[in-house]
């Protein structure tokens, strides 16, 4: 069964604390009676692991207003969200957390290499990514990428997106420099004249040097040019397909309080912002708001919260083929579900 696997992997990654470590013990080690969903055995709450694709932010609001309101507890699930410094979709693949917060780049890949995960909703219907650049650069549209240098994470994606929009503006992709520098404050950079433009997502980098840091900055929105690379759902919430298999019921509970969260946070961006710094004290105050009230717009731009197209799935699948960044085509349709949108 999914929930008897041993949890090795998470243990060694040293991202448990003492509490999570002793969810994910009974989940590993309990009785096939006390593995059964929380239905069938009354007053008892159902221990369920997520697993962030990063450090806490709006991105997560959702979940945070869910958990801390309650909302997973009415439906019988003992929530643990633990954040994870790189991409779940291996570990919930592997069956070693329930849910995980991923993208479509990474499903896509990892389903053709028959890892069984699938996408169960988007948090943000359109990508909000853009490519950022200092006001000073005068870049405007794509082909103004011509001779400068992106910073970036040194991705197959990054340069596939940056030159498929330089090329369908008429520009040279070849004469773009690509620059890796990881995890650093880019405007720095920019600002020392390291690199020229660089991958930033609107709601959090995109609200810190706009709103909080009030930098005078230019931004190249993918929403913008969806006539030349594709939009794709990033970030999503997945699982496992055992897991849906073996617990249908698990499923459709998260899902009730996780829509609950983020419908609440669509309504109410500024106490959705509260409530994410009273759980995560550290963050931005001023970031936080920004970024809940900007959010709010873009978490259900077409249809009900985290409701996703097969043609989007298509398309991006097929984006991805013919960049050769995936060598093996999946069925799209198996990548996603929306059988569990309340």
């Amino acid at each position: 069964m999914f929930t008897k696997k041993i949890f090795r992997k998470l243990r060694n990654a040293t991202l448990l604390t003492a509490s999570s470590l002793l969810v994910l013990f009974s989940l590993s080690c309990g009785t096939d009676e006390q593995l059964t969903w929380h239905g069938q055995i009354e007053g008892e709450l159902f221990p369920v692991v997520l697993l962030l694709d990063w450090t806490p932010n709006t991105n997560h609001a959702g979940i945070y207003i869910a958990a801390q309101k309650g909302w997973y507890e009415e439906e019988g699930i003992d929530l643990t969200i633990l954040d994870y410094a790189g991409e779940p979709t291996q570990l919930v693949g592997a069956g070693e957390a329930h849910f995980g917060i991923s993208n479509a780049e990474s499903v896509i890949p990892a389903r053709a290499q028959g890892i069984p995960v699938i996408s169960i909703a988007t948090i943000i219907t359109k990508n909000t990514s853009s490519l950022l650049s200092l006001q000073e650069e005068g870049i405007t549209r794509p082909r103004d990428l011509e001779g400068k240098s992106y910073g970036g994470w040194g991705g197959a994606l990054e340069t596939q997106i940056v030159e498929e929009l330089v090329r369908c503006d008429g520009g040279d992709p070849k004469k773009v420099k690509f620059t890796e520098v990881g995890n650093v404050d880019y405007l720095v950079g920019m600002e020392r004249d390291q690199y020229d433009f660089v991958w930033i997502f609107d709601a959090w980098d995109g609200i810190r040097y706009s709103e909080v840091e009030e930098k005078d900055i230019s931004t190249l929105a993918f929403r913008d040019y969806e006539q030349c690379i594709p939009n794709w759902y990033t970030p999503i919430i997945i699982t496992n397909q055992t897991l849906i298999k073996e617990y249908p019921g698990l499923i459709k509970a998260f899902m009730k309080a996780t829509a609950r969260g983020y419908e609440f946070a669509i309504e109410n961006p500024e106490q959705a912002a509260n409530i994410l710094l009273t759980s995560v004290p550290e963050l931005d105050k001023d970031l936080v708001h920004g970024s809940a009230r900007w959010l709010a717009n873009f978490y259900a731009t077409d249809g009900d919260w985290g409701s996703q197209k097969l043609k989007v799935w298509q398309e991006f699948e097929l984006f991805l083929r013919e960049a050769g960044l995936t060598s093996k085509k999946i069925d799209a349709s198996e990548a996603f579900t929306n059988e569990f949108i309340p």
